[in-house]
């Protein structure tokens, strides 16, 4: 009873407008709430307004709302909208994902190690002002409206617009009507502790739901005269409803929110308020429910859209907006760049020559400037010049002034046991350029990594790195000793264990940002103890090996890969040379030896939840065959070997051990779940002294083993376990992983 009084409340409005305007068109305003994923709602009320044919005189947003009305008012139909929402991967706009590619080696390897980490000034840990720097929404915000971009003043759209932010400084709502489009509703929906304020004009904003989440009074004050107003915000939950922080928040601003909403929905001429009641501000995955719930409640007001046509004089026709995928970028001009040269921002966009590119692959090198860490928002405009989709850059960043982080990881394998990683990093170290990073691994094998890196890009760029490393296993003797020793007759396993502390000082350079070439001086100091030989009267260690070991080295990395423990594309190559030209200690009298490996794969995707990763590995030795302690040993399951140590499956740890060794591994991911995975693999090797020689390397495959699996990505790392046998041994093995490799 109460919808149909207020529709024939409508209806009557409308008539006495329509009566009273004579030769005017009736004026109508749409504002549009802000409420986060449920603002979708607004899309589905759009694609009815669009099918009626209904003319929207002017628009208002508030946060999600701000967003969508921008859009909508710079020329997309609800259906184009409906198209663009439902292609979009929110977890990659939200969280600020980037292609692992528009990150350097270096970067990944930082990346790919530490769960979380936190601004660490003065020895005080700070938490970030957000989750996300708001960097990937920019970016598709500003390639939607392009198209109008030129245009400043919002008022001059194709439908009028504004938005609503809060000023965070005065707690005052702000309307944002004129600059650059999508850093205003970038500013309007910077959610609190989700995305980092926006600043504009040396303002600083937030979500403008913070001060006014429904602006009909600043549209009613643009001269409509009928509001057309779509609600998807909250009510207030009870206490089993509100188990997130968002949600806490949200509560907390719907205090003021509900009681002003009494007015405000009374100036709303036609009121959709949409069933939402089931979702939250981040059920961005139930995205079509949504939509389709804002489709159903705007058509209980179908009766009073449809007068709104029939009073209209105006026949509604939408530009056409044509999405610009590829553009070329002439100048370049950069401002808030204290730190940073010119030269090293384009190297950093590879923008240097004006070139034809994607958006995408615009978009990308701005990612891969973010990635470095040193920049916390890059606000740019394209201001398009006489030539075709030719525009010039015109950017504005702003400078990450946290120079020091601590990080912390977490990890559990068959080899190294329980580890708990504490990381600090210092950027800005002694060079604008520079980065060192100190690893300290505390738990079962207490371990360290320290790495100075002066970062030149493309051009040579100078480290210094130290680590030690050390775990302990029962091993076969014969696969680390010579089997003339006496002492070791009659024993079937020795319990060793291996120290390793190396340092190196090199030089790398960037053939590109996945392809990099390595090539320095190192220093290792191996040691190699037991108590197993130990006489009952003695509690001594037999020592093996204690020798410090100097070598000139090289390496070249390629690493293309999508995704670093599940890749379903790309290559990677990992080749090593040493070149071992001098020893002190126990074996200070070898003669010059040169140890070479290499690990080759490709990644491929089969179906939309298959892929297939293909891997072969080889090493070989030239030169004194005296020294065990540096051939080459395969078995067990891991990422963090060292040394000339890999994986095997179907053999435990270090169980296969030669001057050479040859080795092929096909594994199969299906991905049954977001982040969850299914795996199995085959593995098959020859391994034993100069097979390149004999000709062994190319005969039938001597051992094999195979396993099968399950995998979840977590922000701890991969967490895994795989089961894995041999044919040859009979034996079976249970492989158990937690968080990334350190």
């Amino acid at each position: 009873m109460k919808h149909f009084l207020f529709t024939v409340l409508v209806l009557v409005n409308v008539h006495a407008y329509s009566q009273h305007l004579e030769q005017d068109d009736i004026k109508v305003g749409l504002v549009l709430s802000g409420g986060g994923a449920k603002g979708l709602a607004h899309i589905g009320v759009l694609k009815v307004i669009d099918s009626l044919g209904v003319k929207i005189d002017y628009v208002a947003g508030t946060s999600m709302g701000a967003i969508i009305g921008a859009l909508y008012a710079s020329g997309y139909s609800g259906n184009q909208l409906d198209s663009i929402f439902n292609s979009s991967d929110f977890d990659i706009l939200i969280n600020d994902k980037s292609p692992r590619s528009t990150a350097s080696l270096n970067e990944r390897k930082n990346s790919e190690k530490y769960a979380v980490s936190f601004p660490f000034e003065h020895l005080k840990i700070n938490l970030p002002s957000a989750l996300s720097r708001g960097q990937n929404l920019y970016n598709l915000l500003y390639k939607l409206t392009l198209h109008v971009s030129y245009e400043k003043d919002f008022s001059k759209l194709p439908i009028p617009f504004f938005c609503v932010a809060t000023n965070i400084e005065t707690g005052q709502p702000v309307i944002l009507d004129h600059g650059n489009l999508a850093k205003a509703i970038t500013a309007s929906g910077a959610f609190p502790s989700l995305f980092q304020p926006v600043e504009i004009d040396n303002k600083i904003f937030i979500d403008g739901g913070v001060t006014n989440n429904y602006p009909v009074e600043e549209l009613k004050s643009k001269g409509v005269d009928v509001i057309i107003g779509v609600d998807v915000q909250d009510g207030l939950k009870d206490r089993t409803k509100l188990d997130a922080a968002q949600e806490i928040l949200l509560q907390i601003n719907n205090f003021r929110t509900i009681e002003a909403m009494k007015l405000k929905k009374e100036l709303t001429d036609i009121y959709v308020k949409p069933d939402i009641e089931a979702f939250s501000v981040l059920s961005f995955d139930s995205g079509k429910a949504i939509i389709s719930n804002g489709f159903k409640a705007t058509l209980l007001k179908i009766e009073a859209l449809k007068n709104l046509v029939d009073s209209s004089k105006t026949i509604v026709q939408k530009p056409k907006v044509r999405i610009i995928d590829s553009l070329t970028i002439d100048e370049k001009s950069f401002t808030g760049n204290n730190r940073y040269t010119r030269s090293y921002l384009l190297g950093k966009l590879k923008l240097k020559k004006p070139t034809k590119i994607s958006y995408k692959k615009f978009t990308n090198n701005i990612s891969n400037l973010m990635s470095t860490n040193n920049f916390d928002a890059f606000y740019y405009e394209l201001i398009p010049t006489h030539k075709k989709n030719t525009f010039n850059l015109l950017a504005n960043l702003i400078e990450d002034e946290n120079t020091t982080y601590l990080k912390l990881g977490l990890h559990y394998d068959g080899l190294y046991k329980s580890a708990a990683l504490i990381n600090i990093t210092k950027k800005r170290f002694i060079t604008d350029n520079d980065e060192v990073l100190l690893d300290i691994i505390l738990g079962d094998n207490v371990r360290y990594d320290f790495d100075y890196f002066i970062d030149k890009g493309f051009y040579f760029s100078i480290g210094l790195k130290s680590w030690f490393n050390q775990f302990e296993r029962n091993v076969n003797p014969r696969l680390l000793f010579d089997e003339s020793i006496p002492i070791v007759d009659g024993l079937n396993r020795i319990d060793v264990n291996l120290q390793d502390q190396t340092n190196q000082i090199y030089l790398q350079t960037l053939l590109a940002n996945d392809f990099a070439v390595k090539a320095g001086f190192e220093h290792k100091r191996l040691k190699i103890k037991s108590q197993t030989l130990s006489s009952e009267t003695q509690n001594e260690q037999i020592i093996f090996e204690n020798t410090n070991y100097f070598s000139l080295f090289s390496k070249l990395k390629l690493d293309t890969y999508d995704n670093p423990f599940y890749p379903t594309k790309g290559v990677y190559f990992d080749g090593d040379f040493h070149w071992y030209i001098g020893s002190s200690g126990i074996n200070g009298n070898f003669e010059n030896v040169s140890i070479a490996k290499a690990d080759l794969g490709y990644a491929i995707k089969l179906t939309h939840n298959l892929s297939l990763n293909l891997e072969s590995s080889g090493g070989f030795r030239i030169g004194d065959q005296s020294i065990n302690y540096l051939h080459f040993a395969i078995g067990g399951y891991g990422k963090n070997f060292i040394n000339n140590f890999s994986s095997f499956y179907g053999y435990d740890y270090v169980s296969l051990a030669g001057n050479s060794f040859v080795k092929g591994t096909i594994t199969g991911n299906y991905n049954v779940f977001k982040n969850q995975y299914i795996t199995a693999a085959a593995n098959f090797a020859n391994i034993d002294d100069n097979i390149f020689e004999t000709g062994e390397w190319i005969t039938s495959p001597t051992y094999s083993g195979y396993a099968i699996g399950y995998a979840i990505e977590t922000f701890l790392g991969p967490i895994e376990a795989k089961y894995t046998w041999s044919p040859e041994t009979k034996n079976n093995f249970w492989f158990f992983n937690i968080g990334f490799w350190f």
